[in-house]
Parts: C-alpha cells; sequence; structure tokens
C-alpha cells in the first residue's frame, strides 16, 4: 500500500516550499506531469522505497505539474536548491543543451524494452558526457525514464512530409523540436503545456505531440482528429538531483537512491506500457479519432529529413554532443539491425 502525499497550495514558490519542522528528512520531488502519469507513478514508487529503506527516516514530498510553477520553474528550482530531485525533459534543452540528444527523432530502436534497459545502464547514464551536461549546470542525473512514443495528432490526416507541409504544430520550448519539424515542413509553434488544450480547441495550433498517456489525461485528443503513430521517438525524462545536495548526502543515502532507481527501471518501464495501452483504448472507445499506423516506407521518408538536425544538434552543443551521438549509436547499433 502506498503511503499518502499531501500537497501544498500553490501560493508561490516560496510559500509552497516553506516546510514545518519534523523528525523527518524531507526531500522534494518536482514532476513535470499530472498525478496519474508515468511521472508521478514513478516520483510515488521512488518515495515508497525510499521511505521504506531508510527505516521512515526519509520522507519524499511530490510536486505535481503546477504547484511549482511552470517548466523552466521547476529546472530553476532545482538547479538551485530549493527542491532536490527534479524531471527534466523536452523544455530542458535550455538548461542543459546536451539533453536535447532526445529530441531528435530516429535515434532509437523500436523496442522499448531494449531503450529503457540501455540508457540506465553505466555505459550510458555513467558516461563522463551525460553526467558532466547535467554537472557543468550544477545537477546529476539519476535515472532514464522512457515515457512511450511520441504520437502526433493533427486535424488532418498526415502520412508523408508533403502532407505536413505548413502545418502550426506545438512543440517544447527546443531548438532540435523547432528544426526538425521544420524540416518535416510544418511550422513549429512553443506554447505552455497548461496552455496547450485551448490552444488546440482554439486553432493556434494544428498539431500536437505527445505520448498517449499525455494526450488521454490531458484531454487533447477531443480537439484533434487523427492520431498518428510514426514511431520517430520516445518521450524520454531524466531524474536529476541538486548537485550539492546530492553530493552532501551520506554514503548510505546515496546507495538507496542507487538501489531505488535500479529497481524502478524494469518497474516503469511495465507501468509506462500498460498505461500507455490502458489510455489509447481510453481515447478510441470514447472519441471518434482516427488512428493512422505508419509503414516502413511512410516513416524512412521522415527519417530522411531527420538526418540533417544530427548536425544541428553537434553545432549547438559541441563536441560532447557529437560524443553523445556516438556513444547511442554504439549502444543501439545492433538493434536497428
Amino acid at each position: 500500500m502506498r503511503l499518502q502525499y499531501t500537497y501544498p497550495v500553490a501560493l508561490g514558490l516560496g510559500l509552497a516550499l516553506a516546510g514545518t519542522a519534523t523528525a523527518q528528512e524531507t526531500w522534494r520531488f518536482g514532476l513535470e506531469e499530472i498525478e496519474g502519469s508515468v511521472q508521478y507513478e514513478y516520483a510515488a514508487e521512488f518515495a515508497e522505497l525510499v521511505n521504506e529503506k531508510t527505516d521512515g527516516d526519509v520522507n519524499v514530498q511530490l510536486f505535481p505539474y503546477g504547484e511549482l510553477g511552470g517548466l523552466t520553474d521547476i529546472y530553476d528550482a532545482v538547479q538551485a536548491g530549493a527542491i532536490q530531485l527534479a524531471f527534466g525533459s523536452g523544455f530542458l534543452g535550455g538548461t542543459v543543451p546536451e539533453s536535447q540528444l532526445f529530441s531528435l527523432n530516429f535515434i532509437l530502436p523500436q523496442d522499448e524494452w531494449v531503450t529503457t534497459r540501455k540508457l540506465n545502464s553505466d555505459t550510458f547514464i555513467e558516461s563522463d558526457a551525460w553526467q558532466n551536461s547535467f554537472r557543468d549546470r550544477g545537477l546529476v542525473p539519476l535515472a532514464i525514464v522512457p515515457e512511450g512514443f511520441q504520437v502526433w495528432t493533427f486535424n488532418e490526416p498526415i502520412r508523408t512530409p508533403e502532407d505536413m507541409e505548413g502545418v502550426q504544430i506545438r512543440v517544447m520550448d527546443n531548438l532540435l523540436l523547432r528544426e526538425t519539424y521544420r524540416a518535416y515542413g510544418a511550422q513549429p509553434t512553443s506554447i505552455e503545456y497548461g496552455e496547450l488544450y485551448s490552444a488546440l480547441q482554439q486553432g493556434q495550433a494544428e498539431g500536437n505531440i505527445q505520448p498517449v498517456f499525455a494526450h488521454e489525461e490531458m484531454g487533447f485528443y477531443e480537439v484533434q482528429d487523427y492520431m498518428v503513430f510514426a514511431n520517430q521517438a520516445q518521450f524520454i525524462a531524466t531524474v536529476m538531483a541538486n548537485q550539492d545536495w546530492y553530493e552532501g548526502l551520506p554514503d548510505t543515502y546515496r546507495e538507496v537512491i542507487d538501489e531505488t532507481t535500479d529497481e524502478l527501471v524494469r518497474y516503469i518501464h511495465d507501468v509506462q506500457q500498460e498505461l500507455n495501452n490502458e489510455r489509447l483504448d481510453t481515447i478510441t472507445s470514447e472519441s471518434d479519432i482516427e488512428i493512422i499506423r505508419l509503414s516502413n516506407e511512410e516513416r524512412a521518408a521522415f527519417e530522411e529529413l531527420a538526418q540533417p538536425v544530427r548536425q544541428v544538434f553537434v553545432d549547438e552543443v559541441g563536441e560532447r554532443g557529437q560524443e553523445l551521438l556516438d556513444l547511442i549509436d554504439q549502444l543501439f547499433e545492433e538493434d536497428r539491425m
């Protein structure tokens, strides 16, 4: 049975984080997503395991999306040490440019378990290139959480880059995503996550990119007519900690964190698979949205256009970007055959 958590009313970051003295040590964990999401399920299980492993000496307090402000507010808070732990994904590119690696399309295999397992291996997550990308910004990457394939929704059927020509599609405020969708012929626009439903409803955006569970929990499918599976990229989030806090922890607590994140690799993969399948069933049963699954030939047309964006990533990030790309290619070479 999960522990019960209470969340403060969002009265501004200072008030939201003002705690009272307790016998327990409290670690604050900022989420980019709402309750019921993949990130929430991961954080709730993390909180329970940490509490158990420390015999109740550590309580992990969760802050779902909106309670600490917007996404960049979460990143600012963990960098400043106002919270100890946080998730970072597409928007994190403004804080950790190298994290835009996972915004590149067609760099990961189709097997989601292979992706989850290998990205959490020491070969990748403990690599100097990945670790230093975060540590240079006062952060420590602890785990990687793939949340399912990114799925497109549109008001018109999209099967080719020609179909996407001129379509206004919402992307995270991320250089590589903007460049990728320009390469596909679309007109990328950045809209805050909490404002996206109304933007789609009012026609300020004509397309959207999210994992299935997010399309369902935020109701985006209600204001779009087509859902397109291109399997071009998975939504990847990184669990990260404030560096000063993490390095100041007793060795026993760092070991608890390492053990817990290791245990959660398989757990969260299974959770996201189940969650996305359930949410897709909900979407198809509660709406008339049409599902389109691109063929390998149709995917190849988008993949070809996406290739030059790899160089954009290297130009933006520098030598470390090339090192990360080479590492990804090496890590998944046999899985793409």
